[in-house]
């Protein structure tokens, strides 16, 4: 007969102890980003709104890069902050680009499917790479979220050129586009994984950051 000793099994983590782990901490440092990108693009602060939307990518390969420098981290503790990062990007290049075209819609029912296929396009890019991962190890199979983010900081430096009728159909349209590349079948690189390409997304930050700074003034 075999007595199973209980105080010999391990108990798991606390939910908060992964508090702990600092790629989760800059996972939901992105997370408070978009959560303050939602929050000024209701209040219709645009150009704060960019600001939060750029800086929530910026996090978000944060997370990655110090992950893959922690030597000690354990299999649960890299599964679990995939997890996390994989909801939190849903919420950052879904949820938070939705937000945005409504709310420049003056949340028009007309903006609703709109809103809906992006956030739609984002869970089934997000489901398909959590099942099958990158195509032979280096690509991704549709356009990577972040790059949602990316671009429509970009496009809306020229909000200011267009009545604000025409651009709202510029970003309706742009939301499109970037949700059918989201789940299209063309295959793109891993960025997040170079160096040179972190480099590059700091010096985009810090610009965007600036230029919308500014226009804030």
């Amino acid at each position: 007969m075999t007595i199973t000793n209980k105080k010999s099994e391990e108990l798991p983590p606390t939910i908060l102890s992964h508090l702990k782990d600092l790629p989760n901490l800059c996972s939901l440092m992105g997370l408070a980003c978009t959560i303050l990108a939602i929050y000024f693009s209701i209040l219709e602060n645009y150009y704060a709104a960019m600001i939060g939307m750029v800086w929530a990518v910026a996090f978000d390969w944060a997370d990655g890069l110090i992950a893959r420098k922690m030597k000690d981290r354990s299999d649960k503790q890299g599964f679990f902050g995939g997890q996390l990062d994989s909801l939190i990007d849903i919420i950052n290049y879904g949820v938070s680009p939705a937000i945005l075209l409504l709310s420049y819609g003056k949340f028009d029912p007309l903006f609703l499917p709109g809103a809906f296929i992006i956030i739609s396009a984002s869970a089934l890019r997000l489901s398909y790479f959590n099942t099958f991962g990158l195509s032979n190890g280096t690509q991704y199979t549709g356009m990577a979220l972040d790059n949602n983010n990316i671009l429509l900081v970009f496009i809306f430096m020229f909000e200011g050129i267009f009545s604000h009728t025409l651009f709202s159909v510029i970003l309706y349209i742009s939301c499109l586009g970037l949700a059918a590349l989201n789940v299209s079948q063309i295959k793109t690189p891993k960025l997040s994984g170079n160096i040179i390409h972190v480099y590059i997304l700091t010096i985009y930050t810090l610009g965007i950051t600036g230029i919308y700074s500014w226009k804030l003034l």
